[in-house]
């Protein structure tokens, strides 16, 4: 039997019309819909399916979007027979992934998301920032880079997301310079359209705020084996996952790492439950190029049904 890993995305991934053709045909996903707008308070079925893709991809309206999104396709998957031996999710996405292991249930699911882009957008208007995504240099290089520019202000690595991507996050200033430092030694920089500084020191008011929440939610040993952003390792106890989510706000994404612990773990059936195809084309320049892997996206019903077939009785 071949090993399969869920992954789920993270913000980023949003459009408009992401989920409509599950919430019309499933009444599971229905239900996810309805949960997580009794909890935030918003009409999330009108935001994702209508937008404004502006509105939407404000952080405190795309984080729940895409919770429910995935989550759905999560469904789906598991009403047709598919179930992850591994999961992981990208930043936001942990979420989901925290989900699909038992270690939280639905509703404190987007509580946490609810709270968690709350804080983030609270303490990006506080100090603001943004990111830019560093392609062509290795994570060496680039941390090199960093220290370079330090003392112009807060810069730091957001998201390691493949050998030689590299998502850098911090004050304009010191990210203008980090980008003329990145195109001289040869790589390319690219800003990123975010309203804040994600996964920076900046958001670091925000840790203390969230631990607090986190102890009014149930957190339960994973069913399935998770790996986290902030560790790229696994972790059992749930006191010790608490820990670790409080810090993933202004932690580094260790996706890169978390792909090779993967490899090495055996995997080599990726599907990623959710909107878009981000995880799927990080992937594709992450694993060796040979015919042993697969990877397999959807996020509508024609689509997953599809993939809960082809898998079926792996």
């Amino acid at each position: 039997m071949k090993r399969v890993a869920f992954l789920f995305p993270g913000q980023g991934s949003q459009y408009v019309g992401m989920g409509k053709d599950l919430y019309l045909k499933r009444s599971e996903v229905k239900k996810i819909f309805d949960t997580a707008s009794a909890i935030t308070g918003l009409d999330l079925a009108s935001l994702c399916f209508d937008g404004p893709l502006e509105r939407l991809t404000d952080t405190v309206n795309v984080q729940p979007a895409i919770t429910a999104v995935n989550l759905s396709c999560l469904a789906v998957l598991q009403e047709n027979g598919l179930t992850p031996d591994l999961v992981a999710g990208h930043s936001l996405g942990e979420y989901s992934a925290l989900y699909a292991a038992g270690v939280i249930g639905l509703t404190d699911a987007f509580r946490l998301v609810a709270e968690r882009s709350r804080l983030m957008q609270q303490e990006a208007e506080k100090n603001p920032g943004g990111m830019i995504a560093a392609i062509g240099l290795d994570i060496d290089t680039i941390k090199g880079l960093v220290e370079g520019v330090r003392g112009t202000g807060v810069v730091s690595v957001a998201n390691h997301n493949t050998r030689e991507q590299v998502v850098l996050t911090g004050q304009k200033e010191a990210l203008n310079k980090l980008s003329a430092k990145v195109s001289a030694a040869g790589g390319k920089a690219i800003p990123l359209k975010v309203s804040g500084p994600w996964h920076s020191p900046l958001l670091k008011d925000a840790v203390n705020d969230y631990k607090k929440f986190m102890e009014g939610i149930t957190f339960h040993n994973p069913s399935v084996p998770v790996l986290f952003n902030v560790t790229a390792d696994f972790a059992e106890e749930p006191e010790d996952i608490r820990k670790i989510m409080s810090r993933q706000i202004c932690a580094p994404v260790l996706w890169y790492d978390i792909m090779q612990k993967m490899l090495t773990s055996g995997v080599s059936i990726f599907v990623e439950a959710g909107p878009k195809k981000v995880l799927s084309g990080l992937l594709k320049k992450t694993l060796p190029a040979d015919d042993h892997f697969e990877i397999y996206q959807a996020d509508d019903l024609e689509g997953l049904l599809a993939v809960a077939e082809r898998l079926a009785g792996n």
